[in-house]
């Protein structure tokens, strides 16, 4: 795909690897619709990046806001080329002392929040006469469990699954499925999570964002529809 005049929705797009994949979109060119809560760090973002960057304010959670918000936006007209489902949280610690808020915020976003816009999407995406893209952003948390992240597990190996089947019911309409499966990343995500070895070697965001870059911009008939990425040395040495 060459990004260059398409159009990109991106969630949990004002901080982090979010941010960086709608600096990386515009500079190619590419109209990014960036979707987060907070109005103010969208309004930053937009000052930095400028009129290719549209901030939006929306919680992904609210399946009427999000039919709105995209029943108001695309049309005929003016349909997405790329959905990247980035927003997501966590919360860790033991099964028995994780509290059922916390529970539900993590499936609302991690898994609901990404079937509520992409259902809504797709039916655009299939309007359009070229070939377009969903990114998925999973965990390897996705790959693997550990202890005081089983509820965290559940929901990304649950994007799992719903990535894999979505390729497959997609591609023959021209829509290529991609779920990312990153290791540590040295965003805020970690900042009130005391559960997690934080290291000096965590991947950073403009790295993760070339990754996606790169499988956005392979040849229309290639797919690439899943990629795991982690640090080469997850502590220092010694």
């Amino acid at each position: 795909m060459n990004l260059n005049s398409k159009i990109a929705i991106i969630t949990g797009a004002s901080s982090g690897i979010g941010a960086q994949f709608s600096k990386d979109l515009v500079e190619r060119g590419a109209t990014v619709y960036g979707i987060a809560r907070s109005t103010e760090k969208l309004n930053k973002l937009h000052e930095l990046l400028g009129a290719l960057f549209k901030p939006i304010t929306l919680d992904i959670t609210k399946p009427e806001d999000v039919q709105n918000w995209v029943d108001s936006t695309f049309g005929p007209k003016h349909l997405p080329d790329v959905l990247i489902n980035n927003a997501g949280l966590g919360y860790f610690a033991n099964v028995d002392e994780l509290n059922l808020d916390e529970w539900h915020k993590m499936l609302n976003v991690n898994l609901s929040g990404v079937f509520y816009i992409t259902r809504l999407i797709v039916p655009h995406m299939k309007e359009n006469e070229n070939v377009t893209h969903i990114i998925n952003i999973a965990s390897i948390a996705g790959l693997m469990g550990n202890p005081k992240i089983s509820a965290y597990n559940a929901t990304k190996f649950g994007l799992r699954g719903f990535s894999d089947a979505l390729y497959k019911e997609l591609r023959h309409d021209g829509i290529k499925v991609t779920c990312f499966f990153p290791g540590s990343i040295a965003t805020h995500f970690f900042d009130n999570i005391d559960e997690v070895d934080l290291h000096s070697n965590m991947m950073q965001p403009e790295d993760v964002s070339s990754s996606v870059l790169h499988v956005l911009e392979t040849p229309d008939n290639y797919l690439i529809n899943e990629i795991v990425l982690r640090p080469l040395n997850p502590k220092s040495p010694g």
